[in-house]
């Protein structure tokens, strides 16, 4: 039996063809920049061992004043080229097919020399671009074109042209960027002209066996976005100036609308690239939230494209397409789409790495090699943090025993699940139930363990995570005020009036719980369409609804207090931040800072605001106040003389997430 046999087609491309489907999309990793190629050679080569048929760098600027940020990567010197030889060298040694994306950021760039097609600011930079006069135009074409040259050089095996997700190519395609009067604006046709004319001398620079991807914005959700019709135009023209292939790119960084988060159901864009099959001559990659083989090959199969493309979840799991090919999709650890260590690291100008597998772009550093003395080692707590603890060791060959208190894996993940929009988390702990059962783990349920249970391990790792934070707020042990817990698993009815304490992570996990009723919109591309504002661009340019968002009733009046000053979930995801916040606000959930909280009341929370007392009335209170270690066993082993190490919520609750849990007891694991 062939696994998906859509998906690992090979593809001929004419000069070269591809193994597969299957492109890992561009992600810039932060890699390049610290200069260490080996590290970066490592990181692609792992991919290219995992079976892919062609990967995407991230953006590799053409000249300094189109980097993403100053220092940005690209290939200006004869070093340059060389060490991106190293890259190539080692993924053609392990049988697979890379190209170096071309990003020209235009007024995205974040560095005072931007240059754009007008003078217009973006509202995600505070840097004012120079609108370019023709010859600054031809001197960004000629730059593109030289990184083209150079990219060859280098060993690449093809480039992609970035046209989308609002940058310098993309700049000049949409009205509302391009307010130019010349050649270089007004009508579509001379809009359009400096992709064309992009395409057109990158081919004739590179010759005709050379992968050239385009990458394509479908659906722009902007005001003032392209129309579907100009997208075809500009598709079709592209191709005859002589693209290999078109890959989908789905809205700018400035729009309102996520693209990519968790939140958006999977393969949420698909539509988008189907609707372009048929009116060009050359293969579509489709891109956006697509996590599984089974997804992959169904869109495939349904002809919604030729390729698919993934990127992400090849940093959760480089052997993505060898599992899939071997029929072990259910090994295939899943990207949950958090942003977490990849999109929100990148905006902070960190090194990009995977919640779920910290090995991500860390290779050559975070390695798992057999234990030269195998151990015994315990570890307490079946949360993510003991969970990766266990298999890490168990990988290395330790002998692993597990103890976990409750009668199922997970820990804090089996509560993130149950917030609608968090849906990928299932998936998540089934890898990690899937994996503890194939390991040679002794796994515990339903054992609180004590410290003379633990008598005779060599390590024993506690993994205990967290307990809620008692706010010590007078009245808070009233019959109408509940712990997040207790609301979560469905243990307590809430009213209809509910005010949830604490702005935290938690507090709007809690809140989207309470405003919801009925399927997630995350199951259900037609509501969560509407409830953004997103409609066909045939229909409406840029793909915004003229209606607006239209979201669903809420299901209860929320309130969300905290606190500290200033905007309630100041301190959430990078990237993901805005759109709980937008979110909620479009469920009319009031969020408020800089409380003072005096008591609890039969009728709601008595406050101090502002130097007033004042009473917000709610039927049900939900404390979401933080969390603190649970540290009773490690300070029992601790004061019985035993040393333990302690990971996770048990260690640092503070700001509690599963990312630095999960990095943590990696790393601990890696080393023992």
């Amino acid at each position: 039996m062939t696994h998906y046999p859509h998906l690992l087609a090979p593809l001929d491309l004419g000069f070269t063809t591809l193994k597969n489907r299957v492109l890992m999309g561009s992600m810039h990793t932060g890699l390049e920049e610290r200069g260490d190629w080996n590290r970066v050679a490592e990181y692609y080569a792992a991919r290219a061992r995992g079976g892919v048929a062609l990967m995407v760098t991230g953006g590799m600027a053409p000249n300094p004043e189109g980097g993403v940020f100053p220092g940005a990567a690209g290939l200006y010197t004869p070093q340059d080229i060389e060490n991106h030889r190293l890259v190539t060298d080692r993924v053609h040694a392990e049988g697979g097919k890379i190209a170096m994306q071309i990003l020209h950021a235009g007024r995205y760039a974040y560095g005072p020399d931007c240059v754009a097609p007008s003078a217009l600011k973006s509202p995600i930079s505070p840097f004012k671009p120079r609108a370019l006069d023709e010859a600054g135009i031809e001197k960004q074409i000629t730059d593109i074109v030289t990184a083209a040259e150079r990219a060859r050089e280098a060993g690449y095996d093809g480039v992609e042209a970035m046209g989308s997700e609002g940058y310098f190519i993309n700049q000049f395609l949409c009205a509302a960027t391009n307010q130019r009067d010349d050649r270089w604006g007004g009508s579509y046709a001379n809009r359009m002209r400096l992709p064309v004319e992009i395409v057109s001398r990158v081919r004739k620079a590179v010759g005709p066996d050379f992968i050239l991807i385009y990458r394509i914005s479908l659906i722009d959700l902007i005001p003032g976005g392209q129309s579907f019709d100009e997208v075809t135009e500009l598709a079709k023209a592209v191709e005859a100036a002589g693209a290999t292939i078109l890959n989908t790119g789905i809205g700018w960084h400035e729009a309102r609308v996520p693209t990519i988060a968790t939140s958006v159901p999977r393969a949420a864009w698909a539509w988008v690239t189907q609707k372009l099959m048929g009116k060009v001559g050359i293969p579509l990659i489709t891109s956006n939230r697509i996590n599984t083989p089974d997804l992959a090959e169904t869109l495939l199969a349904q002809g919604a494209a030729d390729m698919v493309s993934m990127a992400r979840p090849f940093l959760a799991d480089p052997n993505f397409v060898a599992k899939a090919a071997l029929g072990q999709a259910d090994r295939i650890a899943p990207c949950i789409a958090c942003n977490q260590a990849c999109l929100d690291h990148t905006f902070q100008g960190k090194v990009s790495s995977c919640l779920v597998n910290p090995r991500a772009c860390h290779e050559t550093e975070l390695r798992y090699d057999p234990a030269a003395t195998p151990k015994t080692i315990a570890v307490i707590g079946a949360g993510p943090a003991g969970l990766m603890a266990a298999l890490v060791a168990d990988q290395r060959g330790h002998d692993v025993t597990m103890f976990e208190g409750e009668g199922q894996l997970g820990g804090q993940l089996n509560m993130a699940r149950m917030i609608p929009g968090k849906e990928e988390f299932h998936g998540l702990v089934q890898w990690f139930e899937g994996e503890v059962a194939r390991s040679g783990i002794e796994l515990r349920l339903n054992t609180r363990a004590k410290a003379q249970d633990l008598e005779g391990f060599d390590e024993v790792i506690v993994a205990t995570g967290v307990s809620p934070r008692d706010p010590q707020i007078e009245g808070q042990d009233a019959p109408h005020v509940l712990r997040y817990i207790d609301v979560l698993k469905g243990k307590a009815p809430v009213g209809a009036r509910v005010l949830v304490v604490g702005a935290g992570g938690i507090g709007f996990d809690v809140s989207e719980y309470l405003v919801h009723e009925g399927e997630s919109a995350t199951e259900d591309l037609a509501l969560w369409q509407r409830e953004w504002g997103v409609t066909d661009p045939a229909d409406a340019p840029g793909g915004l609804a003229p209606a607006g968002p239209q979201p669903e009733r809420p299901a209860r009046s929320v309130t969300l207090v905290q606190r500290k000053a200033g905007k309630p979930g100041k301190g959430l995801g990078k990237t993901t931040g805005w759109i709980h916040r937008a979110a909620l606000a479009a469920k009319n959930v009031r969020m408020i800072g800089g409380l003072e909280y005096r008591k609890i009341t039969p009728e709601g929370l008595l406050v101090l605001r502002d130097g007033k007392e004042e009473l917000l009335e709610a039927d049900t209170i939900v404390l979401c106040t933080g969390q603190d270690p649970l540290r009773d066993l490690a300070s029992a082993l601790e004061d019985a003389g035993r040393a333990v190490h302690v990971i996770g919520g048990a260690d640092v609750a503070a700001e509690l997430d599963a990312k630095r849990a999960i990095d943590q007891a990696a790393r601990l694991a890696a080393r023992l």
